[in-house]
């Protein structure tokens, strides 16, 4: 965390910008403290040896002070500077994250503008090496190349919390995902379909899993789009609510016709895979077995024609 404040502040001075470094240790405990006073039970993070529930409620809460915090520092830094007026409030979550639904409702996504709200992580990462070199910001060289990380749980000797880790899946693959989904407009099992065609290095049984995981997290995450930041539009599988994509809320999060095709379709493309391992072995063992014989019938008539010289 240190290492990042660095180049925060780094980042700050390279373009001109006023860095203020706010810790929201004390919030966070009072509300752990109350919380524990109303339920008689203390919450911990997983780390720590909490359950799941209380590790995203630990959470959550920290990225919903921070957008508190953040509004109220909108109104009073100008004053604090005996300027007038106020600010706006920017949110920093991607497309991607917003697809997955990978942040906490009236959190720190929520704000009054989200200038890389419709942008995707990777086109992100290709702005800013090119920013580093052309803009002549070298720390975002830095950045970039760190691991994305959400910040909210406490680092260990052991662990550290990765953005993709929680996810479940890579940022390339949620921009793969986002696009099938809108421009091609594909369900899960259409979706499927298309990706056991172009993901040859994975077994049909891994693309199955990776495929139910994103319509799953996307169910039960889609309802965070009602209240998504108004963001400038730069990519087409934007999955704004308000705006962009005008679809339904709510959905069944087991998607049980689809997620039942799926498995099937996987079944039989994994049956497939192994007869054709099957027939090939035994055509090579044919193979071998007619060269053999062949040899041996060599070798026979190689004895007899000697014998009889």
């Amino acid at each position: 965390i240190f290492y990042l404040l660095f180049d925060l502040l780094k980042l700050a001075e390279q373009i001109g910008a006023n860095h203020t470094t706010a810790a929201i240790d004390i919030i966070v405990s009072t509300f752990i403290n109350l919380i524990e006073q109303i339920l008689k039970k203390r919450p911990n993070f997983k780390v720590h040896g909490g359950t799941h529930e209380e590790n995203i409620a630990l959470q959550n809460i920290q990225a919903r002070i921070r957008m508190v915090l953040a509004y109220m520092l909108a109104q009073l830094l100008p004053w604090s500077q005996g300027r007038k007026g106020s600010l706006l409030v920017l949110g920093s979550a991607n497309v991607d994250e917003a697809l997955r639904g990978y942040m906490t409702k009236y959190d720190c996504s929520s704000a009054d503008l989200n200038p890389i709200g419709s942008i995707s992580k990777q086109d992100l990462k290709t702005f800013l090496r090119w920013a580093a070199v052309n803009l002549n910001y070298p720390i975002l060289r830095e950045i970039v190349e760190a691991t994305p990380t959400a910040e909210l749980e406490p680092i260990t000797e052991n662990y550290q919390q990765s953005d993709e880790v929680d996810m479940g899946m890579t940022y390339e693959e949620l921009s793969i995902y986002g696009r099938l989904r809108k421009i091609m407009l594909c369900g899960p099992f259409s979706m499927y379909q298309k990706l056991v065609c172009n993901w040859g290095h994975l077994r049909p049984s891994e693309i199955a899993t990776k495929v139910k995981r994103f319509f799953f997290y996307y169910a039960i995450n889609r309802h965070k789009m009602t209240i998504i930041t108004p963001a400038y539009h730069a990519e087409n599988y934007s999955p704004d609510d308000n705006r962009f994509d005008l679809r339904q809320f709510l959905y069944n999060s087991k998607w049980t016709l689809q997620f039942e095709e799926i498995d099937k379709l996987a079944q039989q493309l994994e049956q497939k895979i192994v007869d054709e391992y099957t027939n090939q072995q035994q055509s090579n063992t044919d193979t071998n077995q007619q060269q053999s014989n062949v040899e041996t019938n060599q070798q026979q008539s190689n004895t007899d024609t000697n014998q009889q010289q």
